[in-house]
């Protein structure tokens, strides 16, 4: 096991510049995931860790050791990568155990070794077999047994269960979360997939145009994040956006809108009334009947049943919001709603800056 250490790690491909000083610590251990949309760097990032690309300024310490300097092979890393990348004419036996052959080790320590990564992953009966004979969720595991006999510093994944369905996507991350409980080995794991950062992280490092937009644990990305690209990026269906006017109520702070009037309570923080964006997580907002005191009212738009739940698109003032309700809600289109919100559960951003205010 190791820390991984970034420290204004920076990367440029003649005048364009992919990577913009890039600082991360990752604890002895831990699980960081990079995520972001397609271009935003973080493979990029992945492969300069590996070795297989070189930084053009900073530095790379895994383990307390620089390695920027170091070629991939004395970096002590396995990699898993998406496609595989597993030889044709060997058998799964030989797959795993290939590059501990590579590096000299005994036969015994070997089949020791092949045999204890195959009980891990549940692929023992397949030791036999040639790789164009397993599904794709066997050969995934069969990459992940041949980083595993390595006993690394630190592994690497790269967007390792993109090529494979929904469902066997939900098995393989499961499996990838109780392999790094099992073996307490640091892992840097590359995604655009929102749902694998929260169920697998410890840390997640949000990414977009060569720069990290967010450093953090999955809860705190979620509830409490940097700027309206985090929030927007992360939750399915994403925060709710909308515009209104920050102003002193009675009891508190309030954000007002047409169709929109939320208590928030006192602050802490010194503020002042201006114009900003209330950011809500669909799951926060509450049906009530309109006997109740109420935040927000509007009138449903699109019901769309999902079995557990209801996606429910009302216009509130003009603004479409989109609210994660029961699974037998009964309205329909045209229908009158209003929801309360818990005022805690809320972000309130800069409609210039983008950025979260802390409040």
């Amino acid at each position: 096991m190791a820390t991984l250490s970034l420290k204004d790690v920076r990367k440029s491909y003649g005048s364009v510049q992919v990577l913009h000083g890039i600082d991360i610590e990752l604890e002895d251990g831990g699980f960081l995931v990079l995520l972001g949309p397609s271009g935003c760097g973080k493979s990029t990032l992945l492969n300069i860790i590996a070795g297989l690309d070189e930084t053009s300024s900073g530095d790379i310490v895994i383990g307390g050791r620089s390695v920027s300097n170091l070629p991939p092979k004395d970096r002590n890393i396995a990699m898993v990568f998406q496609s595989y990348a597993l030889y044709p004419t060997m058998s799964v036996e030989r797959n795993i155990g290939f590059g501990l052959e590579m590096r000299g080790t005994s036969v015994d320590r070997r089949r020791e070794a092949v045999a204890r990564a195959a009980d891990m992953l549940q692929v023992t009966h397949l030791l036999d077999r040639k790789p164009a004979n397993l599904s794709g969720g066997q050969r995934q595991r069969v990459a992940m047994g041949r980083a595993i006999v390595r006993d690394p510093d630190l592994f690497l994944f790269d967007e390792p269960l993109s090529n494979l369905d929904a469902k066997l996507r939900v098995e393989m991350r499961t499996e990838i979360k109780r392999l790094h409980e099992r073996l307490g080995t640091s892992i840097v794991y590359v995604t655009h997939d929102q749902i694998e950062a929260m169920t697998l992280a410890t840390k997640v490092a949000v990414m977009k145009g060569g720069y990290i937009q967010q450093l953090a644990d999955p809860r705190t990305i979620y509830e409490r994040p940097a700027n309206m690209f985090v929030a927007g990026f992360i939750g399915s269906p994403a925060m709710n956006f909308l515009r209104g006017r920050l102003g002193r109520g009675k009891s508190g702070w309030q954000f007002m809108a047409k169709d929109i009037c939320l208590n928030l309570g006192r602050s802490k923080e010194k503020l002042e009334e201006q114009e900003v964006i209330l950011g809500v997580r669909p799951e926060e907002f509450k049906v009530v009947h309109h006997d109740i005191a109420a935040a927000f009212h509007g009138k449903i738009d699109v019901v769309e049943p999902t079995g557990p739940d209801t996606m429910l698109t009302s216009l509130i003032g003009g603004q479409s919001v989109i609210a994660r309700v029961g699974p037998r809600f009964a309205g329909r289109y045209g229908d009158d709603v209003s929801f309360t919100v818990d005022p805690t559960s809320v972000n309130l951003f800069d409609p210039q800056t983008k950025l979260r205010i802390t409040w």
